[in-house]
């Protein structure tokens, strides 16, 4: 779940765009990559907060840096790597940034463009004649630009699950886009597209001739000295100082989940990294694109990352928690607001039982990175929190009031499910032959599904990603309740349905899938019955 999410609706929050700026003086010595200095802000004061802050929204662990002015002046853990050990989380330990990785990807187009190797507005094809969308005239006019600015037209984290857990190659999820429906018209709507970054990511790997992760590598790691930051899942078993994904819920006994293979995710969510590798991204970010002397992107290439290219609404139920934003966008690869008249420039991002911010005041030369092993809301209070302490305002408790939001909501969305309980009639139930349903589904898209039997209960095995095997109890005639044996953070209790469809002789010759959640949308697969 590496997703980017404007919805005030959803659970989770992948992106807001993030407040931050300082009018207070940071002492230390020249610009050192790495180096914790003093500061005038009582960061031990604000360290405190983060301690209870994690305590009070039952976080596992997390871990948090804070730069100004070309220096550390935080980085640090908090907490536990896995919550049934007692190995704490430090400034190096490893978490899985996710949607963070979009980042580099804009950077590293925009450092070929600085060597004259490509422009924003190539047309994709021009690099990926394979890529096609299901719209002929947008696959051949969609550009460079169109893919990090997410207005492809696609919906939001559409096509998600030919990625997730599936052994399918970058190459070959690209190639199954074109069956992918357009929810918006060409350039007309936000729709945050994992598989628009994929391609942007390839897209590197075909002008260089090495893959994405290579050159990242050699380009941006190597000089920035982030020496543990890694990517892909493949490349995290490596390391030692790793947290744990964990899945939380009030009431429930705390999980840890296994790590989200995100090695095919590319320039969309690969990237594993510690606060004190981030920090050092940050500080040549608001260096202009400088590490010392050395010009790593040039100024002119990011003031195109951070240009708005697709504007979103400002709500007034917005507005009336942060009456001095006026603007919401997205640039390339990044999120823009104002925020008290500085401009904030920030991303967030989410795997399975993972969480992380980033966000950035350049005119302060002021950045942050959070990391975070469950999914929660605790990155946005905890960025008000830093802002308000570095800004000399007077600070609000936004864990508390954060907290109280989310109960509320809770709390709402608890009475409304018990009130569709109380009104849920028993439905009819019918004799009926399981064999009828077994055999083989599938689509073009994402492949094949398998509905067997086994000790008088039907099993369903989505074979691209076996993580998703469910079991099937009959609900009403050809439509049966699913319930997934493994745990996902992002969909909480496992439950879905699936409904068989018969041809006019009465044989069953599909199946739909709907697995309410807000991240993966398993309405858009195909399964036509093959045998």
């Amino acid at each position: 779940m590496l997703h980017y999410n404007l919805s005030a609706k959803n659970k989770i929050i992948r992106f807001i765009p993030l407040f931050l700026f300082s009018f207070l003086l940071i002492f230390g010595q020249s610009f050192t990559y790495g180096k914790e200095v003093k500061t005038s802000v009582d960061i031990d004061k604000l360290d405190n907060y983060i301690k209870k802050a994690r305590k009070a929204w039952n976080v596992p662990g997390m871990a948090v840096a804070i730069v100004k002015n070309g220096k550390i002046v935080l980085a640090k853990g908090y907490g536990l790597k896995n919550f049934s050990k007692k190995d704490q989380v430090d400034k190096n330990t490893l978490f899985a940034i996710a949607s963070n990785t979009k980042a580099f990807g804009s950077a590293a187009l925009s450092m070929l463009i600085d060597e004259g190797r490509m422009k924003w507005d190539d047309k994709v094809q021009k690099y990926l004649p394979y890529f096609k969308l299901y719209d002929p005239y947008v696959s051949a006019e969609i550009r460079i630009r169109d893919l990090l600015s997410h207005r492809s037209g696609l919906g939001t984290f559409s096509g998600d699950l030919l990625w997730y857990e599936t052994s399918y190659s970058t190459v070959d999820i690209l190639k199954r886009a074109r069956f992918l429906k357009q929810k918006y018209g060409f350039r007309s709507g936000f729709g945050y597209s994992n598989i628009a970054f994929m391609a942007a990511g390839e897209v590197v790997a075909a002008i260089t001739g090495k893959p994405w992760k290579d050159f990242i590598k050699e380009r941006f790691f190597k000089p920035l000295n982030m020496i543990d930051t890694n990517i892909g899942t493949s490349e995290l078993k490596k390391y030692n100082n790793v947290a744990s994904p964990h899945y939380v819920k009030k009431g429930q006994k705390t999980k840890t989940v296994p790590y989200t293979t995100s090695d095919s995710t590319g320039a969309a969510a690969s990237i594993n990294s510690s606060v004190s590798d981030m920090a050092n991204w940050l500080i040549m970010l608001l260096n202009k694109g400088k590490v010392g002397d050395k010009q790593l992107i040039s100024q002119k290439g990011l003031e195109e990352m951070w240009t708005p290219y697709n504007s979103f609404k400002v709500s007034s139920r917005y507005n009336k928690m942060f009456p001095s934003t006026h603007f919401r966008s997205y640039g390339l690869g990044w999120g823009l607001n104002d925020y008290h008249g500085k401009k904030v420039i920030s991303h967030s991002g989410a795997l399975d039982g993972m969480i992380s911010r980033v966000a950035l005041v350049p005119e302060e030369k002021l950045g942050l990175v959070i990391l975070t092993n469950s999914i929660n809301g605790l990155s946005s209070p905890l960025t008000y929190k830093i802002i308000d302490t570095f800004l000399g305002m007077s600070s609000k408790d936004w864990s508390a009031l954060y907290l109280e939001r989310m109960e509320k909501r809770s709390k709402g969305k608890e009475k409304t499910k018990e009130n569709k309980k109380n009104k849920k009639q028993k439905l009819p139930q019918y004799q009926i032959d399981f064999k009828e349903y077994t055999g083989i589904y599938g689509g073009l898209m994402y492949g094949d599904a398998k509905v067997s039997l086994k000790d008088g209960k039907l099993i369903l095995d989505l074979l691209p990603s076996p993580i998703f095997i469910s079991d099937l109890s009959p609900l009403h005639y050809d439509t049966f309740n699913l319930q997934l044996r493994n745990t996902f953070s992002f969909i909480p209790g496992g439950k879905g349905t699936v409904q068989f469809i018969r041809n006019n002789k009465g044989k069953i010759i599909e199946f739909k899938l709907d697995i309410p959640n807000n991240d993966f949308h398993f309405y858009e697969l195909e399964f036509i019955k093959k045998k």
